[in-house]
């Protein structure tokens, strides 16, 4: 069964997970929808599932939010005790059906899907090399490169593990994936960890997701993380491989999960992430103190520093700004003025708690600058005295290649301005941002584990030739 919702069209990333019960009467396609609403700020655009009964796989997908795409009976035909399920926001790709997620192929061995966090850098070059072995691409994803690269070394060698570890020789970039090949969940993250993985159990139950809020939602419990270059082929056992990678091949865990992507309530590479950002807030309070009336947050995902620099100033923690949550994230909308025109949708200030007052605005990054200076007009609007605005990200200086789209190099306000002149362009009265010692202190990781690629220049990769090529297909 395929059903598409809305015209054919097709795109890509950004939260996985994957099931299988041992008890093979079992449905797992309900555990994996709940999986992926918890999942649901990791991507607003598009929702699928595949599913394998045993028989046949089944696989719908759609644009919009998890409950909008399954609804109306669009589960019913989705059995199984095995499948995968992706949300996704535009990295590599338009925001198309054609680049939603699961994505599936048919080959002489069988069936195949494959849903996918992060983005593969060179894959422009590799989709050539494919047309000319005569594939034909339905999408613009870095995802389709994938299965099929999968589907060419699974046909020559037979052994999905061993075709895993022939095409990480080819790919660069970050990636976890979960890969439904017939009736077995494969299991595969990057040998240098950049996107989170984390591994799950609930009876007879296995699961994979990309944070463990997705455990919580289903009842399950968290063993551990899946281990930078490993391999899970997931049946009736669970076999581990690992990638053939150098002994020293460092880490690089997005600095950017522990900071806004993940949500809080989730364990990253055995770090809390709520810890990792009331850290964030307390440090913040220590180095840029300042005479104010109240700390406030810029809801929701700044929530946690704020309340940690409260803790540790001493100033009362208050609320200022109330958030519309029917409305999405606006660091993910896809065009620049749904961005600025969603701030107001979005955040509506509480003018009785701000008129008058000077405030400690926390919020967890800067990026382009314009949703930020929207809401501090907001904000003045409302009356406010003094704004001293403290970021628990270091200025972003570089664009992310590795499934993060966050802008160009030219669109990001601290590529080319200092702390002082982005004071000026976003209107507070006082700025501070995190540096980059004191970020890795408050994730609690070494700073040779982490990537931080966005903040230096400096990418755990390397990155292609094309690569403007590729940024400029890339959001």
């Amino acid at each position: 069964m395929i059903m598409y919702q809305g015209d054919f069209e097709l795109q890509d990333k950004c939260g996985i997970i994957g099931a299988y019960s041992h008890k093979k009467s079992k449905n797992i396609s309900r555990s994996i929808y709940y999986g992926l609403y918890a999942l649901q700020h990791r991507g607003q655009e598009s929702a699928g599932i595949s599913t394998h009964n045993g028989e046949k796989m089944s696989t719908y997908r759609g644009m919009g939010l998890v409950c909008d795409v399954f609804n109306n009976g669009n589960m019913d035909g989705l059995d199984g005790h095995v499948g995968i399920g992706h949300v996704r926001y535009s990295t590599t790709g338009k925001s198309e059906i054609e680049n939603s997620q699961p994505f599936f192929s048919e080959f002489e061995s069988g069936t195949i899907a494959v849903a996918h966090n992060g983005d593969i850098i060179n894959s422009i070059e590799l989709r050539r090399e494919l047309k000319l072995l005569g594939y034909n691409f339905r999408s613009t994803t870095d995802s389709e490169v994938v299965c099929h690269l999968l589907t060419e070394e699974y046909s020559k060698t037979g052994d999905i593990v061993a075709a895993i570890k022939n095409i990480s020789k080819r790919i660069i970039g970050s990636y976890s994936f979960v890969i439904l090949i017939n009736e077995d969940l494969i299991v595969v993250r990057d040998p240098i960890g950049i996107k989170p993985l984390v591994l799950g159990k609930k009876d007879e139950m296995t699961f994979v997701a990309s944070e463990t809020v997705a455990f919580d939602v289903v009842g399950a419990n968290y063993l551990r993380d899946v281990e930078p270059g490993e391999i899970l082929v997931i049946n009736d056992e669970i076999k581990s491989y690992k990638m053939p990678m150098e002994e020293n091949t460092p880490r690089a865990h997005c600095m950017f999960e522990y900071v806004y992507f993940a949500r809080p309530d989730s364990i990253i590479d055995g770090r809390s992430v709520y810890n990792v950002r009331l850290n964030i807030g307390k440090t913040l309070a220590k180095e840029f103190p300042v005479d104010a009336d109240v700390v406030m947050p810029v809801p929701d995902s700044a929530i946690t520093a704020a309340i940690g620099y409260s803790r540790e100033s001493g100033l009362q923690y208050g609320e200022g700004l109330i958030k519309n949550r029917y409305i999405g994230r606006t660091f993910i909308m896809p065009t620049q003025e749904e961005r600025e025109t969603s701030v107001k949708l979005k955040m509506n200030p509480i003018k009785s708690e701000l008129e008058g007052k000077k405030i400690v605005l926390v919020d967890d990054s800067v990026v382009r600058g314009t949703t930020s200076k929207a809401l501090v007009n907001v904000l003045r609007e409302a009356g406010v005295k003094e704004i001293h605005l403290r970021v628990g990200c270091p200025p972003i200086t570089s664009p992310c290649y590795y499934g993060i789209a966050m802008a160009t190099k030219k669109e990001l306000i601290a590529s080319d301005k200092e702390v002082e002149e982005i004071r000026k362009t976003l209107g507070v009265d006082s700025l501070g941002y995190l540096d980059k010692a004191d970020l890795v202190k408050c994730i609690g990781l070494g700073r040779d584990e982490l990537c931080m690629g966005c903040l230096t220049g400096e990418y755990p990769t390397p990155l292609p030739e094309n690569i403007e090529e590729y940024e400029a297909n890339r959001c």
